[in-house]
C-alpha cells in the first residue's frame, strides 16, 4: 500500500501501521481514512499529504 508524507512536518503515514492513537486501524489505506483525520504530529488535514516516492 502507498505511504503518504505530511508536507509541513514530514510525518510518514504507513498504512501497515495506521494511526491507532488517531482511530485509524492498521491496514487502512490513506484514501480510506476519514476526511476529518489530521496529522498526529502537526494537526494539518489530509490534503496536506503527498504520496511518498
Amino acid at each position: 500500500m502507498q505511504k503518504y508524507r505530511c508536507i509541513p512536518c514530514g510525518y510518514l503515514y504507513d498504512p501497515e501501521v495506521g494511526d491507532p492513537d488517531g482511530g485509524v486501524a492498521p491496514g487502512t489505506a490513506f484514501e480510506d481514512i476519514p476526511e476529518d483525520w489530521v496529522c498526529p504530529v502537526c494537526g494539518v488535514s489530509k490534503d496536506m499529504f503527498e504520496p511518498e516516492e
